[in-house]
């Protein structure tokens, strides 16, 4: 009976023993969690991008930065058709767009000017070639193209650049 009793003690301390290791375990989990949540989504304050800072003071004067603020977007009211040449036979494609801009102020001019936009848009998109489109590459080109004479168009107009990016939301190449 001595050795029954020797063995129930055994197990019982081994037992507290396991949930304890368990308990401290769950807090270690809980903390770190706690802490990469802190760290991923606490911090507010973004650092200072020097490079974009010299871009924007060494910018001429009739062109204003774009404001920085909050970003909104867009949506252009209607989706882009037109045919691109392509080496071996044109294609048809059908592109959606939004416009980044920051600020209500900004998003009131873009929408204010969209025939405007839309024209910029659709003299980038005819620069277009099926055979680069076919490629992100090609795609993120003509993105860039697309803001470029956006921003272009828009400066001459309303004096600053209301537009930061021309995203596509809906790409189709038949």
């Amino acid at each position: 009976m001595a050795d029954e009793n020797e063995e129930l003690t055994l197990e019982e301390e081994g037992g507290k023993g396991g949930k304890m290791k368990l308990i401290i375990i769950a807090v270690v989990v809980i903390v770190v969690g706690a802490v990469a949540a802190f760290f991923l989504l606490g911090g507010d304050d973004a650092p200072v991008d020097e490079a974009a800072t010299e871009q924007t003071e060494g910018a001429p004067k009739e062109e204003k930065p774009v404001e920085v603020g909050t970003a909104k977007y867009v949506t252009m009211p209607r989706p882009f058709t037109f045919n691109v040449p392509g080496t071996s036979r044109d294609r048809l494609v059908q592109i959606k767009v939004q416009l980044m801009v920051r600020g209500d102020n900004n998003e009131e001019l873009a929408q204010k000017h969209i025939p405007l936009i839309e024209g910029a848009l659709l003299k980038a998109f005819s620069t277009g070639n099926a055979d680069a489109l076919a490629t992100a590459a090609g795609k993120d080109a003509l993105k860039l193209k697309a803001a470029q004479e956006v921003q272009k168009s828009v400066i001459d107009v309303a004096g600053s650049k209301i537009v930061e990016e021309v995203l596509f939301t809906g790409f189709v190449m038949q």
